[in-house]
This record gives structure tokens, C-alpha cells and sequence, in this order.
């Protein structure tokens, strides 16, 4: 890898030599809460030669988020809220999000630290915001550089523009079509993106760094980054094309013993697949009744068999928020954290370093998650970088391209912001074939709520196009196909089962489409088959139906294989253009929309 420009090596050696500060009073989770060993205070007075005094265990803050999905502002709506769990059982929302207060809480964090890491578990980028998507996520590198973070795994997201455009976001330069967007070129990130398991097909070698090493004085700590195997089915074709994604334990694994082999004893593994504990409040117990019961998800089995060597977990990828020990293959309880997403929360976790071992005593790991509240100052760096890229961005992101009269949602099965989007859909596939039949629009393209309440001088109730882009970000276009009716029922059983069964992936239906979704039944039987109605109408397996998606549907994305197999393909303008033209077409100041109701799909529980 080429040598780091002067300017980022130059920040990189002040970062070295910050003398850092910390936090008291973390909160202890579940098995590990218990004290350090018995002769911890002993040896740490021991007196050695030179009249210094010698500490066996010394305190490694390893502070931590994940999901930014360049988040610069503070998040809109539901997206920008954390749940707490109160003493008496009831819950609280707080605002929390955006680098203005992340840097403070960050920096506050480590003040008193001498030996504190920030680390991240993948999806810095993608789905971002226009103020940093427009710019191909110039300004959300260029904020983590200013948030100190030395370490990150890729996540799915970091692909969606393919692996050369991830390599220049590591190594810094301008874009190869839209050139430099200031009068500086961009330097790329001063901290390492680590990919262990993205191979190159051509080479079998990782794409970028599989590990690093952190070190201060005689403490050296190694990260290994992975993200989830199925990347290629979350992600476009394009975007990883050449590549291949190998198993996540296996790979970590592999370079533990790599760096065991170097001497590096301590070890933390970045890895952007999560898991979905049983509370969506931030502070939630997930050890309770014992380690790990409180949490499901594919994190769950990757952690029981990543061996033992790896001291803790930094995951991500589901957007949850949880500080949970998952028993490790020998059976003792290992940390495993995630910070929610969209710079919400963080993580502050204490690894205690044994210097006689050079491992990390694992019974003495404290961890909790922290809200980023907007009570506290904001940063002036992040302040300014932020009005940087908006005046850039602001001729683009004001322009108003639709009214509505409540805010429109993405919370539910089905969503009222989704139902919106496949309705807008179907009007644009109108527009391109008046014989289409209907719209589906997958629940993870749907990035956010579009707000009633000003975001700027817009006024109430104003959709701008920066906020239409929030909700749509990834230039997808608007696909038609056709499809038998058998193979539309299989479309909508593919929801539920497959590799969908464990966590349903329920498409956002266009108006006219209804069914009955019933959730105490099992696998593909939860689509209820006589339920399926077009316009009211029975779903007519020998019959041909016209049906737009979004082109990463249409290639049989996020585990919808049916959907890869239509025929006579049209393709359209991109689905922001087509949510645009449906709200300047059918609202106005005098006549906003209102929220769909969200009542297409009948959810039985």
C-alpha cells in the first residue's frame, strides 16, 4: 500500500502522542462484571529496578460504533431516537446522533486515558444522506478522521460502489468521473479499513489490511475486520464483482493465529454481522437469565465457534444495540457489543492487559453502550465541516419536490414511507408500460422518514430533495418484468423462508396488492396463499403480471431468487426520480399527502 500523504501522517503521530482521558463509573455487564484477580493490587505495587513502580494490569479503553452510514446531522425522526429502559420497566426516547455530538462524547470519553482505542464495526458509508452521498462519502471519511478513529472493518455497505472506489477511499484521491469536489484533493481515511475475508478472486489475497496492530509502550492490542459471508446478496453484482467473501470464523480464526504468531496476544474482532436482542432499549439486559439469553441472530453461532484466543467483539450490520457475553467454544463468556447505528450510541468497553501474559483478562471486561445526546456542546470542528459540504451541497438538497401533512414513517412490517415508495413505483412503471400490474419495494432500501417538521428554512411539511435522497440513496433504477401469478405467490413466500426464514425481509406492497401475513405459522406457510389479491381479485397462477422493482430486486437480491427469473425487462429512471415525479405530481402546499395507512398486508400474531 502506498505511503500515507504527509498531512494524514502528520495527524496520526499528534493522535500517538495525545495523552487521553477517561470515563468513570461504565456499567458492568452480566458474567464479566466480576473484580480484577485477587493478586492484581499486590503485583501492581511491586518496585522494580530504577525506584519506578511496575503495574501488571493496565486498563485498554476501546471505544466503538458502527452503522454510521454517513450520518453527519443529526439523524430525522425514529432515526435519530434510542429507547432507554427505565428502573420501573417503562420506556424513555431520547434524540440522540450527529458528529457534532459524537466528537464531544468521544473526546470527553477519553480525556484521563492514556491507553484508549476507537474502533468501528463497518458501514461508515453508503445509504448516506446527500450532504455526504452526493460527494461519494468524501465528508464522512473526511469526519472520522477528525473523530480520531484508528481502526474500522468494511461492512456490506462500503461495496456498494465496487472495491476500486473503497480503495480510494483508504488511499485517498480524487473521484475517477465527478474529479475533486475542492480545491484539495482528497487525502482518504488515516485510519485502516481491514477486509480478512473479501478476497480477490484473480489473487485469493484480501482486498485491503486483514488485521492491525495498536500499540502504546509494552501493550499491543490486534484487530482482525470481516464482514457478513452473504455480502454478494445484500449488495448489487456490480458492487462486488471479482470478489469472493469467505466464512467469518474461519477467517478470523486463520489470522488469530497469525497474530499469536507475531506475539500479539490481545485480540479484538471487528465484524459487521449482528444479532437482535429481545429489547429494542439501548440498555437492555441480554445476560439475563445467563450470558447470551437475551439475543438471537447469526451473531450468536459466530461467537460460539470464534476461538478463544479473540477476547471481545465489536459486530454490527442489524442496527441493534446490545453489550451481551456469548460463551466462547471453551464455554467461558466472551464481551460482544453494538452500538445501534447512525452515530446514535457508543461503546465504551474496559479490556484489562496483563503484561506478564500479554493477553487481555477476560473476566475483568466491563462494557455498556452510551447515548449520544444532543445536550452536550458540539463539536466546532465537525460544525464546520458539516456547513462545508452543505453550502456545496445546498443548491441540489433545498429544491422542494413534494408536500405532505404528518410525517410518513419507516417503523412496522409495513411501512407508510414504503408503501409510498412502491406506490411511486407503479406510477412510474404506468408511465414506462400502462399494463403494469403492481410495485414491490424491498424494507432495506427504505433508508428513513420523510418528517412534517422543517429540517431548515424549507418550512413544515416540505420535502426537500436532500431529504427525498436520505430516504432513497442508492440510484437504483425502477425495473419491470413479468411474472407468472405462480411466481409472484412464490416472490411473496420468499419473505419467509429461504434464506429469509429466520429474519422475514417483508416487501413493501403497492396499493392494490393485499394478503394476510400470519406469523403463527412457520417457513413459507406464513404467506397465506388464498389471501393474495390484486384490485381484489385472486392471484391467478397461470396469468402474466406486470411488476416493477428496483433493479437490485430485479437481479434477485436480498434473498429473493424468483425475482432474478422475470422476463420482456424495462428499464426506467432511477427510484428517486420516480418518488420525486409521484410527490410533485400528486401533493402541493394547499394539498399535501398524508401518511398511507399502511393496511396492504394483514399481520396475524
Amino acid at each position: 500500500m502506498p505511503a500515507e500523504s504527509q498531512a494524514a501522517h502528520q495527524r496520526r503521530r499528534r493522535r500517538t502522542h495525545l495523552l487521553l482521558a477517561g470515563v468513570a463509573g461504565l456499567a458492568t455487564a452480566g458474567a464479566l462484571a466480576a473484580a480484577l484477580p485477587a493478586t492484581a493490587s499486590a503485583e501492581s505495587s511491586q518496585k522494580h529496578g530504577g525506584g519506578h513502580q511496575f503495574s501488571r494490569y493496565q486498563d485498554v479503553q476501546l471505544l466503538s460504533f458502527n452503522d454510521l452510514h454517513g450520518n453527519l446531522e443529526p439523524p430525522a425522526g425514529s432515526s435519530g431516537r434510542v429507547t432507554e429502559l427505565q428502573a420501573d420497566g417503562t420506556t424513555k426516547t431520547i434524540d440522540a446522533g450527529g458528529v457534532e455530538y459524537l466528537a464531544t462524547h468521544l473526546r470527553e470519553a477519553r480525556e484521563g486515558n492514556k491507553y484508549s482505542i476507537t474502533a468501528a464495526g463497518g458501514d461508515m458509508v453508503g445509504a448516506s444522506p446527500l450532504i455526504s452521498g452526493l460527494f461519494h462519502d468524501e465528508p464522512t471519511i473526511e469526519a472520522l478522521n477528525k473523530l480520531d478513529l484508528d481502526v474500522t472493518s468494511v461492512g456490506n455497505h462500503e461495496f456498494d460502489e465496487g472495491a476500486k472506489e473503497l480503495a480510494r477511499l483508504q488511499k485517498g484521491g480524487c473521484h475517477p468521473t465527478a474529479g475533486c469536489y475542492t480545491d484539495e484533493e482528497f487525502e482518504g481515511a488515516d485510519f485502516p479499513y481491514l477486509a480478512a475475508n473479501v478476497l480477490d478472486e484473480k489473487t485469493g489475497k484480501p482486498i485491503l489490511k486483514p488485521y492491525w496492530v495498536w500499540k502504546k509502550k509494552d501493550v499491543k492490542v490486534g484487530f482482525i475486520g470481516v464482514t457478513l459471508e452473504d455480502t454478494p446478496g445484500v449488495v448489487s453484482a456490480d458492487g462486488v464483482k471479482g470478489l469472493k467473501f469467505k466464512d467469518e470464523v474461519e477467517t478470523i480464526n486463520k489470522y488469530a493465529k497469525v497474530l499469536q504468531r507475531q506475539g500479539v496476544k490481545s485480540i479484538v474482532a471487528l465484524i459487521h454481522e449482528g444479532g437482535l436482542p429481545a429489547s429494542g432499549s439501548y440498555n437492555y439486559n441480554c445476560d439475563s437469565p445467563g450470558a447470551g439469553d437475551g439475543i438471537s441472530g447469526p451473531i450468536v453461532d459466530i461467537a460460539k465457534n470464534i476461538t478463544p484466543q479473540v477476547d471481545a467483539l465489536v459486530t454490527g450490520h442489524t442496527h441493534a444495540a446490545y453489550v451481551c457475553t456469548i460463551p466462547d467454544p471453551a464455554g467461558k463468556p466472551r464481551m460482544v457489543t453494538s452500538a445501534a447505528s447512525f452515530g446514535r450510541l457508543y461503546t465504551d468497553t474496559t479490556l484489562t492487559y496483563d503484561r506478564f501474559t500479554g493477553d487481555i483478562a477476560r473476566t475483568s471486561v466491563k462494557s455498556a453502550n452510551h447515548v449520544v445526546t444532543r445536550t452536550v456542546a458540539k463539536a466546532p470542528d465537525m460544525t464546520e465541516l458539516i456547513s462545508k459540504w452543505n453550502t456545496l451541497a445546498a443548491p441540489i438538497g433545498n429544491r422542494a419536490i413534494g408536500y405532505i401533512s404528518a410525517d410518513i414513517s419507516n417503523t412496522g412490517t409495513e411501512s407508510p414511507i414504503g408503501d409510498l415508495i412502491a406506490d411511486a413505483q407503479l406510477a412510474h412503471g404506468k408511465e414506462l408500460d400502462p399494463e403494469t400490474d403492481l410495485a414491490l419495494m424491498n424494507p432495506g432500501g427504505v433508508r428513513a422518514p420523510l418528517t412534517y417538521a422543517a429540517k431548515g428554512a424549507e418550512g413544515d411539511g416540505v420535502v426537500t430533495y436532500a431529504e427525498g435522497f436520505t430516504v432513497q440513496p442508492f440510484s437504483n433504477t425502477v425495473n419491470l418484468q413479468d411474472f407468472t401469478g405462480a411466481q409472484l405467490i412464490q416472490v411473496l413466500k420468499e419473505q419467509v423462508s429461504g434464506t429469509n426464514a429466520a429474519a422475514p425481509k417483508v416487501l413493501q406492497p403497492s396499493s392494490g396488492l393485499t394478503y394476510t401475513l400470519d406469523l403463527t405459522k412457520s417457513g413459507a406457510d406464513r404467506v397465506v396463499t388464498d389471501s393474495i389479491k390484486l384490485n381484489g381479485e385472486a392471484i391467478n397462477p397461470t396469468a402474466t403480471y406486470r411488476v416493477a422493482t428496483n433493479s437490485f430486486l430485479a437481479g434477485g437480491g436480498d434473498g429473493f431468487p424468483t425475482l432474478g427469473q422475470g422476463t420482456n425487462d424495462l428499464v426506467g429512471s432511477d427510484d428517486l426520480t420516480a418518488l420525486e415525479k409521484y410527490l410533485t405530481a400528486n401533493s402541493s402546499a394547499a394539498s399535501p399527502i398524508a401518511p398511507p395507512a399502511a393496511n396492504r398486508i394483514t399481520v396475524v400474531q
